[in-house]
């Protein structure tokens, strides 16, 4: 039997909040009320964030900081609560919305308890708060013009977040996103506009940290959380940031404390972010493909760079990219074929024969690296001698290379060699070129 609503009253308040249920059927409560006590849902760290009705939420933080699930809760929990409110949600590129912002809302609605209330649709992606008619738009800046051409039904479009705003390198593209939000709120409303962007901080030369958090003005609050404002931590979770600490200061500082991520040194300095095309490129430069593999599983992502080279021309092309972890062998098969590159000749991690094989089992045409004394920076200073032109697209790829830097000894004086860390795509790249790499530089792997 359909069930009917209606829309919940306006008694909302951080800390105790009512969703309310008209139902027909046997399954509602006899009450049709469901109470829940948000700081038992949310946790602690964030009451600021929660109350703030000002202009920008800018929120950096370690990994396991609750930063996007907490703004996933309060998205669906104030979607709820202000009948005119509708939410732009905001990736660089569109393919990573899916599994981010869109399954993060998908689990603020069920750990709220309120999924009658919604509907989901994954194709595109959508969610429409049912009593209302009020929406949850997903969009990516690879395609601009759907993100400012977005019409709404009912209410204003009023909200935005941006997940990891990091990848976002234009503050461009960040003030037509802020423009975007228009429209006028109904009077006497009490509806407010707000963009709220949240990152991991790797970078303390990117725009965000001057814009926000140097200087913020009364429109803005800046928050820096961590791991250790996340109550829901077990001791194998907190052990990965103790160990962390020990083994590898430089990322706990950013992805353990929320701290800016400092860069010098780069590996790489000789590259740049460009939009491009298959047909453009090979209308003007001799190009080969080059694909090449660096496995991961647990904490390390599975890494796949996808590219082509001009050695005459001496560039680069950077077209694509997986980068996940937790992939089996199959999963990352399946990956690999549904991105098209089934096909490719791939050059893989050969610390992994095990894995090579049984991708090889599964039809993919991967070998092994030829490692040897010497190879990566033999294989660095090959790659230090191309332009490497970077597809928007490639997020990872962008974040690993802006941040991939030489090692320091504990007196702070440089090393001959790169630091163990934002390194694999960076892998995969130097696997994908190695034919190349003995070829040009005269150098066999021994």
């Amino acid at each position: 039997m359909r069930t009917k609503y209606r829309q919940p009253s306006s008694q909302y308040v951080f800390g105790y909040q009512k969703f309310i249920l008209m139902p027909e059927d046997h399954k509602a409560t006899k009450s049709g009320k469901a109470n829940v006590k948000l700081p038992e849902v949310v946790g602690k760290g964030y009451g600021t964030f929660w109350r703030w009705k000002g202009r920008y939420r800018a929120v950096k933080g370690s990994r396991a900081s609750k930063k996007s699930k907490t703004t996933a809760l309060w998205y669906i929990t104030n979607m709820m609560k202000y009948p005119d409110a509708n939410t732009l949600v905001v990736r660089k590129t569109y393919r990573t919305l899916k599994d981010s912002c869109f399954t993060e809302l998908k689990w603020a609605i069920h750990r709220l308890g309120v999924d009658a209330f919604w509907d989901i649709k994954e194709s595109p992606l959508e969610m429409t708060y049912k009593p209302t008619g009020q929406k949850i738009y997903f969009r990516g800046l690879d395609d601009p013009l759907k993100v400012t051409s977005i019409t709404v039904d009912q209410g204003v479009l009023c909200w935005m977040w941006i997940e990891e705003a990091y990848e976002i390198s234009s503050e461009d593209d960040f003030n037509m996103l802020d423009e975007s939000i228009r429209g006028a709120i109904p009077e006497g409303s009490d509806l407010f506009k707000q963009i709220t962007v949240t990152f991991n901080p790797w970078n303390e030369h990117h725009w965000l940290k001057k814009r926000f958090f140097d200087n913020p003005d009364d429109e803005t609050l800046a928050l820096t959380t961590n791991y250790k404002c996340n109550e829901w931590l077990d001791k194998a979770d907190l052990k990965v940031f103790e160990t962390m600490k020990k083994q590898n200061p430089r990322r706990y500082a950013v992805a353990g404390l929320g701290n800016w991520g400092i860069v010098d040194g780069l590996v790489y300095e000789n590259w740049r972010e460009e939009a491009f095309t298959l047909e453009q490129i090979r209308q003007q430069y001799s190009i080969d493909s080059a694909f090449g593999l660096d496995f991961g599983y647990t904490n390390d992502p599975s890494a796949l760079f996808c590219g082509f080279i001009d050695t005459k021309n001496k560039k680069i092309f950077v077209w694509d990219e997986m980068y996940s972890a937790g992939l089996s062998n199959e999963r990352i098969y399946q990956n690999i074929t549904d991105m098209g590159y089934a096909k490719e000749r791939i050059t893989a991690d050969s610390a992994e024969p095990k894995s090579i094989d049984q991708l090889k089992g599964y039809g993919l045409r991967v070998k092994g690296a030829d490692k040897g004394k010497d190879s990566i920076n033999n294989g660095i200073q090959f790659i230090q001698d191309f332009e490497i032109i970077i597809h928007p697209r490639c997020v990872n790829f962008l974040t690993e290379i802006s941040n991939y830097t030489w090692d320091k000894d504990k007196f702070g004086n440089k090393l001959n060699r790169p630091i163990d860390d934002f390194n694999h795509l960076m892998d995969a790249m130097r696997y994908a070129l190695e034919k190349y790499i003995k070829k040009g530089s005269g150098w066999l792997y021994k």
